[in-house]
């Protein structure tokens, strides 16, 4: 195996990162749209060096190709524990601000569910309930290469904002393949979102459901979340889930 990828200095480099930006308007944006575009949260750099990790066998526990589960047209590998470096930090630098969003969520829409501060922590609720299989995940798609709307739950226990990171240019590494999200409000036809990024974008975005202010209080609505077709070239993304797998 080769050694993890562009590590940073120090857990707290990837802190510092995610502390700079503007935690204010992406809960306001994931308030009021059930996702939020993080920018440039990686260099070009660290995503080519990820995307590389692709067809080193020794980084992943599972290969996944959709098209045998009914899930879309594509691959995708989950990584094994040790996670790379880049990787594992940046999981753990953004669970504490998402948390914080998530613990509001849940006081809105009346779930006593409440999340801990730090993401060992909540990982190790996840083990202790049976659910110790890593799931951040690398995806590759080619030509005519599509993500089914789906959400990813894994287990009895699920947090409930994830974040995938475009690691390819749109435009000079692939062409189509956008991030799209769905929401079936009550009584109401289905809303998409496109949500447009680049190379070292990540987007943060509700995995099941979230609340919506009404006028008589908060009610639930539930989302999917998917990729359209790849019209050309190649597209890698990173996404990062925060509860493990059973």
């Amino acid at each position: 195996m080769s050694a993890a990828p562009l590590a940073m200095n120090s857990v707290d480099a990837a802190d510092d990162r995610v502390g700079r930006l503007d935690w204010e308007r992406l809960a306001a944006d994931l308030d009021g749209y059930g996702s939020a575009v993080l920018e440039n949260l990686l260099t070009a750099e660290e995503c080519r060096g990820i995307a590389a990790l692709y067809d080193e066998e020794a980084h992943f526990r599972a290969h996944i190709h959709m098209a045998r589960h009914g899930f879309g047209k594509g691959e995708y590998r989950y990584f094994r524990y040790p996670l790379p470096d880049l990787v594992g930090e940046l999981r753990t630098a953004l669970y504490p601000r998402l948390a914080t969003i998530a613990n509001d969520w849940n006081l809105r829409m009346g779930e006593p569910t409440r999340y801990p501060e730090r993401h060992a922590d909540y990982l190790a609720l996840c083990h202790a309930a049976g659910q110790a299989r890593p799931t951040p995940l690398l995806l590759r798609y080619g030509p005519d290469d599509f993500n089914c709307l789906h959400q990813d739950l894994y287990g009895a226990l699920a947090f409930p904002l994830q974040v995938a990171i475009l690691l390819s240019e749109p435009g000079a590494d692939f062409t189509g393949g956008e991030f799209v999200l769905t929401e079936q409000r009550p009584r109401m036809q289905s809303r998409a979102e496109v949500v447009p990024l680049r190379q070292g974008d990540a987007v943060a975005f509700a995995v099941h459901n979230r609340p919506v202010q009404g006028s008589k209080g908060n009610y639930r609505v539930n989302l999917r979340h998917g990729v359209s077709r790849v019209r050309s070239g190649r597209r890698h993304t990173l996404g990062i889930i925060f509860h493990d797998a059973s």
